[in-house]
């Protein structure tokens, strides 16, 4: 197995529904029960667990579930320099339900933080999987900070600017963490999601052209032998979700002119739109991961359904260009999708069981 063959056919997201172990001692230590320490060593202890129930599930490619964060992009977006954590008078206001109010703001000139405590998160994890297979790392995409809430507090004259300044953090980003051994990494990002459920709005130009450049200069200058991927979200939390909207509007940007190793999409219901879109995708030598298997609901697709899907999606891309996961993470937040650990097992048990059908074994 080459990094040229990531992402693997049956390939994950990145989250997973946190264990009761790790819930109870995060109440325990925000109630000041038990120190950062005792909360680390429990961390650590479940994340062991997990990378185990991982492999067990027949998993190649490995995550730490993002137990150590609260929410999937916050943890790591408040500690780069200049980017702070505040609560707003509301959360995010999904269908029907709104999250915790908690969010990051502007508040100084953005860089890299040497000190952010993910690189350690990411040794811990690399130690905890001894070679057992190959991990995977998760962070928020650069486009994270680019709506108005997140860099409008007047540090900055404008976002062109404040852009400049995120472009060059997440470059140092990624060769902190290729220093400390990581050669998968992935880029979550609800922004292109966002663009797609907006595009009639008349900032939606403007605005995406800001998100191809800061994907295109980010990775510019990627290590040759380190696999960066995105995952194209439309919101994960408590098996609801935030936005809408067929891949169109953006896809000649997004799928034609970034150079992302592999693109997880989101294709669980007709939110997603068609397979169309993947046309774009003609000349790219990444890989397009279909996300097929909901990650928000127990139930188990039907096999046959989802290979049959697969094949609609190879009259756009090559079959070999194609992978298989759930469609999102199960626990984008804390809080985690309404479904049981077994069932989120069963899950991802089908998506190797349907790749190792279509494609036999990575």
């Amino acid at each position: 197995m080459t990094l040229s063959t990531l992402p693997l056919h049956a390939d994950t997201v990145g989250s997973y529904l946190r264990s009761a172990v790790l819930k109870q001692a995060r109440e325990q230590f925000n109630a000041g029960e038990i120190d950062r320490a005792t909360l680390t060593r429990i961390e650590d202890q479940e994340i062991e667990k997990l990378v185990q129930a991982q492999l067990d599930a027949g998993l190649k490619v490995l995550t730490d579930g993002e137990y150590r964060r609260s929410f999937w992009h916050i943890d790591f977006l408040e500690n780069l320099n200049g980017i702070e954590g505040y609560e707003p008078e509301h959360g995010y206001k999904f269908n029907g339900v709104e999250t915790r109010a908690y969010n990051t703001r502007c508040c100084g000139k953005v860089s890299w933080n040497p000190n952010h405590p993910f690189i350690e998160h990411f040794k811990k994890l690399n130690a905890i999987v001894a070679g057992r297979g190959i991990v995977k790392y998760t962070i928020p995409s650069p486009n994270q900070l680019m709506y108005p809430v997140q860099w409008d507090h007047g540090v900055y004259a404008s976002r062109a600017e404040f852009a400049k300044d995120v472009q060059q953090a997440y470059k140092d980003a990624i060769q902190a963490f290729y220093q400390a051994g990581c050669r998968y990494l992935q880029f979550d990002d609800v922004y292109w999601g966002s663009l797609c459920n907006n595009h009639d709005k008349p900032e939606f130009a403007a605005d995406k052209a800001q998100a191809l450049e800061n994907i295109q200069v980010v990775l510019a200058d990627k290590p040759k032998d380190m696999i960066i991927t995105t995952h194209v979200c439309r919101g994960n939390f408590r098996s609801t979700y935030l936005l809408s909207g067929a891949y169109d509007p953006v896809a000649p940007e997004l799928f034609g002119q970034t150079q992302y190793d592999g693109y997880f999409l989101e294709y669980d219901d007709e939110r997603s739109g068609g397979f169309e879109p993947l046309k774009y995708f003609a000349g790219n030598k990444g890989r397009v991961v279909l996300g097929l298997i909901s990650s928000k609901f127990p139930t188990l697709e039907d096999p046959a359904t989802v290979k049959a899907r697969i094949a609609e999606a190879a009259q756009y891309v090559p079959l070999e260009q194609l992978c298989l996961s759930p469609q999102c993470g199960f626990a984008s937040t804390e809080e985690g999708n309404i479904m049981t650990e077994q069932e989120q097992w069963a899950k991802v048990r089908l998506v190797e069981q349907i790749a190792a059908d279509v494609w036999g074994e990575d």
